[in-house]
């Protein structure tokens, strides 16, 4: 079981602040994790048009392979012993990229690094990732993504959404906290494929 730190030994905090490393006191590496795409989607008309994903614009306490917790609204802390498998923001764009694949409704879809010629560009902004403690423990993880897809070549807004998922951890634990984060990016995800795939006949 991966070890959380303990902020006092009397409160037996399973957080760690902002300010600590994420080594753990022995000067192991931490643990690494990873999301897994959405799927399971209903069945629907399959689009022509093809679609960039960005990476997504994240606030500067999101931009890291540290996974995020928030104890009261104004402040941002890490996990000690527990990172993701790369910076949060690229993570999440490979992992919509995947999760319109899973939809089996778009003809081509791709990382905006890529050289596909798109018809639309899906414009990400992170504004929830973070397990969230303030409601108590064990936490409740909440994702929110913001979204503009613009159509191309003229670059306009075609629409813009909100996707926003919220899971409850089993149990104060890594792995436990992991699959709530699981959860609440499919819960995202799955909105922000469906709109997209409606909003672009709009």
């Amino acid at each position: 079981m991966t070890r959380l730190p303990r902020r006092t030994a009397l409160a037996g905090l399973l957080l760690a602040p902002a300010a600590c490393s994420l080594l753990p006191a022995g000067g192991a590496p931490p643990k690494l994790y990873s999301l897994t795409p959405a799927g399971d989607f209903p069945p629907g008309a399959r689009v022509t048009w093809q679609l960039l994903v960005e990476p997504p614009v994240s606030p500067g306490a999101l931009d890291t392979e540290r996974i995020a917790l928030r104890r009261s609204p104004i402040s941002i802390d890490y996990f000690a012993d527990a990172a993701w498998v790369d910076r949060a923001p690229s993570m999440l764009q490979s992992l919509l990229v995947q999760s319109f694949e899973n939809s089996g409704r778009i003809s081509a879809v791709a990382r905006e690094s890529l050289s596909l010629r798109a018809d639309y560009i899906l414009l990400v902004e992170m504004r929830h990732f973070e397990a969230d403690y303030g409601a108590g423990d064990p936490p409740t993880v909440h994702v929110q993504l913001g979204a503009k897809l613009i159509r191309m070549p003229e670059r306009s807004i075609a629409a813009q959404q909100l996707a926003e998922g919220k899971a409850l951890a089993a149990a104060n634990q890594i792995p436990a906290i992991i699959e709530a984060f699981n959860d609440a990016f499919h819960q995202a995800a799955r909105q922000m494929v469906e709109w997209t795939l409606s909003a672009a006949h709009r």
